[in-house]
């Protein structure tokens, strides 16, 4: 972590520490719990009392206010946050009363640990620190904003007590607050489900389920473009299509170690003679037809494409729209590869990714994340010594392919390390679609080989990747990022084919003909709307491009062309304007 990112931290680490302060000094008979900084702020989770004699006892929205200006109201005494290490006999007599605290003490102690306590003004919490150590001079008082109150349970266990979580924005300054705020209102604005309503992509059904979208014919069109391209981008690059089932027995994951991983999040079907699971990644599938073949060295690397939908049992809470899903249909690659062809495999995925990401325009201000293990190594397959060759194989293949990463420790998958790319979108929000994974625990899991230059058995490396991600996220991230307003190689509808009037019908089917048979998608409107709201009801679709055909286009023979993003484009011949469409489709701008 950088030092700006580092005091960033520190900062909303230490207004979680400000707010537990002036929620007590409110509800006296609240309970603490835990305090963290997160991305955009900080949360504090607290257990509140039901003391009649204090109204309120528990904080609602309108309530925020009162907490801001209480925070406020400290934030001059704490001078300073100083940090001591107690005994278990100390602690516990600091924060007797409080189930919670005893218990993270215990925890503590457990993982033998030092116990420390920081203070500032009046009030002290149990902290590992991380913090503003001047918090009245380090900390203005107008970069912070209490958010929202949530429902959160305790450890994140459902069998546990559920909480009160109150979040809070903070930044180093109020125009960056202020900034936030305002990309959070355009957010609102572009929210993917609303748009999606309206633009007639999606739709969820109480019956299908929850996590379980179902694309409509319009959002259809959106992924069968994306599908393509992302084939396009492949097909002349080694990679070859496969297709596996949707179930396999439980004894694949098992092997390949995603039982254990994903545990209850695994859906299982129950045959009736044996029991098989909803596949959750596709790799084990294609280690079995990799597995199926006799390679040699000459027919490395082995390349494997296939868009296939895979299953999680999320959680119903943590679910949304597109972007959260439990049938999440990855653009799933994997290729089998010497140590000495990493480098080159990555740098040719990087081209991919570079070329996909640059045609959605989402390139400016990238950065990748090598991701590497932690120093719990419990949590991770394989040995050092593997973990040590993919971990420099990927930072070779990262400097020689000039990518702007930074290592990220303990971010890795269970069984190897990766690059995240990491993109902003039109209104800055940062999001993590592309990733490429190096692999040397499958091939060992599934005893896989190819026959060397000395006819002795050799392991493969695995390079997994993914170029949008998930397709379901991708979508609803796109519609965000452009607000419906797709380009016309991607939009459901490219063309609003519009009479004027009855008498031009007739001509305006003809055109709409005419570029339906060139594969043009269209929507020819003759209903008896007025012509106003015709064009009305086609800027509302936000439709790239709208052809108007009346009296004066039939005496020329010709039809007037109107542009979503730059106006009215003139009259042109039904061929003229095919050109163009297509010459603007192909270059996909």
């Amino acid at each position: 972590m950088n030092s700006q990112l580092e005091n960033l931290a520190h900062i909303r680490h230490t207004l979680a520490h400000l707010m537990a302060a002036a929620v007590l000094e409110l509800y006296p008979d609240a309970k603490p719990t835990i305090g963290p900084a997160i991305d955009n702020g900080f949360y504090y989770d607290y257990e509140f009392g039901n003391n009649p004699d204090v109204t309120p006892n528990k904080p609602t929205e309108k309530e925020l206010k009162d907490i801001e200006k209480r925070m406020r109201k400290l934030l001059p005494s704490w001078k300073e946050m100083s940090g001591k290490e107690v005994s278990e006999a100390e602690a516990r007599e600091a924060f007797k009363g409080n189930p919670y605290k005893l218990e993270l003490i215990s925890d503590i102690i457990a993982k033998g640990e030092k116990i420390t306590l920081y203070t500032a003004g009046k009030f002290t919490d149990l902290c590992r620190g991380g913090h503003s150590d001047s918090p009245a001079k380090d900390i203005p008082v107008d970069c912070f904003k209490l958010s929202r109150i949530a429902g959160a349970y305790w450890k994140g266990s459902e069998e546990n007590t559920q909480l009160t979580r109150i979040y809070g924005l903070a930044f180093e300054t109020k125009t960056e607050l202020d900034t936030y705020e305002n990309m959070m209102k355009e957010a609102e604005k572009r929210d993917h489900k609303k748009l999606g309503r309206d633009l007639d992509l999606f739709t969820l059904s109480p019956l299908v389920g929850p996590g379980l979208p179902l694309l409509k014919p319009k959002g259809m069109a959106i992924r069968r473009q994306i599908e393509a391209y992302l084939w396009e981008l492949h097909r002349d690059k080694g990679y070859e299509w496969v297709w596996t089932p949707h179930i396999a027995k439980e004894e694949l994951y098992v092997t390949s170690g995603h039982a254990a991983k994903f545990g209850n999040e695994l859906f299982r079907v129950t045959g009736k003679e044996e029991n098989f699971i909803l596949k959750p990644m596709n790799c084990p599938h294609h280690m079995q037809i990799f597995a199926d073949n006799q390679f040699s060295y000459r027919d490395m690397p082995v390349r494997y494409f296939e868009p296939a939908t895979v299953y999680r049992d999320e959680k119903s809470g943590q679910l949304g729209g597109l972007t959260r899903v439990r049938a999440i249909t990855q653009d799933d690659g994997h290729l089998f590869c010497r140590v000495s062809q990493i480098q080159q495999e990555v740098g040719t995925i990087v081209g991919i990714i570079r070329q996909f990401y640059t045609t959605m325009n989402l390139m400016n201000e990238y950065w990748v994340s090598l991701s590497v293990r932690g120093d719990d190594r419990s949590k991770y397959l394989g040995t050092d010594e593997a973990w040590e060759k993919a971990e420099s194989a990927l930072e070779q293949a990262a400097i020689a392919n000039k990518l702007n990463y930074k290592k990220v420790v303990g971010e890795a998958a269970f069984y190897g390390p990766k690059l995240d790319f990491m993109f902003k979108d039109a209104i800055g929000r940062e999001w993590q679609l592309a990733t490429i994974q190096c692999d040397f625990n499958l091939p060992e899991r599934f005893d896989l080989f190819f026959t060397n230059e000395k006819s002795e058995k050799e392991r493969p490396v695995v390079i997994h990747r993914a170029i949008s991600g998930s397709l379901e996220r991708f979508m609803g991230i796109l519609i965000e990022h452009y607000s419906g307003n797709f380009p016309l190689w991607i939009a459901p509808v490219q063309v609003a084919v519009i009479p004027v009037g009855e008498a031009h019908v007739e001509e305006a089917k003809k055109v709409n003909e005419l570029l339906r048979s060139k594969m043009i998608r269209t929507e020819f409107d003759s209903s008896d709307n007025g012509f106003g709201k015709k064009i009305r009801n086609a800027k509302n679709a936000r439709i790239p491009y709208t052809i108007i055909i009346g009296d004066k286009d039939m005496e020329v023979k010709k039809v007037t062309l109107e542009s979503r993003d730059k106006g009215q484009i003139g009259q042109l011949t039904a061929e003229e304007v095919l050109i163009k469409l297509e010459e603007e489709i192909k270059e996909r701008k």
